[in-house]
């Protein structure tokens, strides 16, 4: 049943709700803002209480700064068990993935999952090895895809009364596009999306370019959902 409230004024998180014009602009796919947002949340131990806050960048990365807040605003031994998940619009630079595998090798009983909306300058060799190697440490990294978005709008967004359904629809095939590159990436492969901006019209221009490669080693799901293969059509 739809509420014609916003967010509850007892949710403990309202205070820290972002507009919805931040998540609109920050989490756009399609847009290449300069700003890193970051929505988490951390469940401490056994606990079901689930905490909530955001970020964004300010001298240093909006990751770096996550690390010195959590590690500075409270007792954070290795012994303590969390599980961390983030919402990031940009995925990290290499600099910030080493930051985090230091981070959880420091503290073995946190795991981390992050969700991002976009691949920040995936074609430059360190920052997808970065990646890489932040996976083979554990952490899970996925594209966000519709299910974050409404979640991410539901918990995190001050949406609008009656609105907590309405959040932002962009174009699947974006979120196919980088869940791709992200293939890629994984896999050892070289970039198959090139991203460019003509500064005349700021008009951004998504492109593929695969190679045999890609073919041969990306699952065929995937590839399905961006168009570059077509399942065979039977004439009866």
């Amino acid at each position: 049943m739809a509420s014609d409230r916003g967010p509850s004024a007892g949710d403990a998180t309202s205070r820290r709700r972002i507009e919805p014009w931040e998540f609109e602009v920050s989490f756009d796919p399609r847009e290449l803002c300069k700003e890193t947002c970051l929505l988490y949340e951390i469940k401490w131990g056994k606990r079901q209480k689930v905490w909530r806050h955001s970020g964004k960048n300010t001298t240093k990365h909006v990751e770096c700064n996550f690390i010195e807040k959590i590690t500075s605003e409270r007792h954070f031994p290795p012994s303590v068990s969390c599980c961390i998940t983030w919402f990031l619009s940009w995925s990290p630079c290499w600099e910030c993935s080493k930051a985090i595998r230091e981070f959880l090798n420091q503290h073995p009983r946190v795991t981390l999952v992050i969700y991002v909306a976009r691949l920040f300058q995936h074609m430059d060799l360190q920052n997808r090895q970065g990646l890489r190697d932040l996976i083979h440490s554990g952490v899970t990294l996925q594209i966000m895809g519709p299910p974050e978005y409404d979640y991410c709008w539901r918990n995190f967004v001050n949406y609008p009364p009656g609105k907590e359904a309405h959040w932002p629809r962009y174009p699947p095939l974006w979120m196919r596009l980088y869940a791709l590159e992200l293939h890629c990436i994984i896999l050892g492969l070289p970039p198959c999306l090139k991203i460019s901006r003509r500064c005349q019209n700021q008009l951004t221009w998504f492109r593929l370019i695969p190679q045999n490669c890609h073919y041969q080693m990306i699952p065929p799901h995937i590839l399905l959902g961006t168009g570059l293969i077509q399942l065979p059509v039977t004439w009866r």
